[in-house]
């Protein structure tokens, strides 16, 4: 089975890389998808997450997120609120986004774990702590959709790992996602996949207990 984790983990990273379009900058990356913890349900209930932005007045652009998903089923869209405060506060962006699914493999728990990648035309913000709120996903057949779980490790972005507040649960542990966009000071970084592929076998080597708010 640890073999099997290491093949969907490597898996995720490297999509994940390939998912991000070529001229998008990564202004907050909270780690890579770990696809073998736990997922949090983002249909009918919402999952807010901190981002920093620290490289000076930057445009979001788009948005890539780990999501766990029923064999078969396919992400349509999902509801996107960047916003200073968990769900309320000055409200930056708010619109239903198209994302395009990639790189999904089955976990140990028979769930399709898949990069979702959207681009939208987002806010200008300067630099500042926000929140990322996602809810309201839409599968082709109505089915439930989960955030993953990753706790923020391997980001390296400032302000990671991200704080986390489910809207039905209250605190939890942070989520798999990366904020795109294009920065003035052109400081923000682009994916490294040999980076992220040696950071999954870190990942999975955690094992542990399995937690999961799935059922």
């Amino acid at each position: 089975m640890k073999a099997c984790a290491l093949r969907l983990c490597l898996l995720l990273c490297v999509s994940a890389a390939l998912a991000i379009p070529s001229a998008a900058q990564i202004l907050y990356d909270n780690g890579p998808i770990n696809g073998t913890v736990d997922g949090w349900l983002i249909t009918g209930e919402i999952i807010a997450n901190t981002f920093t932005i620290s490289s000076g007045p930057s445009t979001v652009t788009g948005l890539s997120f780990g999501a766990w998903l029923f064999p078969g089923d396919v992400l349509e869209n999902a509801d996107v609120w960047i916003s200073s405060g968990a769900f309320g506060g000055t409200t930056y962006f708010n619109q239903a986004v198209n994302f395009t699914q990639s790189g999904c493999s089955t976990n140990q728990y028979g769930y399709n774990v898949c990069t979702e990648t959207g681009a939208f035309n987002g806010p200008t913000l300067m630099n500042g702590t926000y929140w990322l709120n996602l809810g309201n996903a839409v599968v082709n057949n109505g089915d439930p959709v989960y955030w993953d779980e990753n706790s923020g490790i391997g980001c390296s972005s400032p302000g990671c790992p991200s704080e986390s507040v489910n809207n039905i649960e209250g605190t939890e542990p942070s989520e798999a996602f990366t904020v795109l966009g294009t920065s003035s000071s052109g400081t923000g970084s682009t994916p490294e996949p040999a980076s992220l592929m040696l950071f999954a076998s870190g990942v999975l080597a955690l094992g542990g207990i399995v937690r999961r708010k799935i059922l």
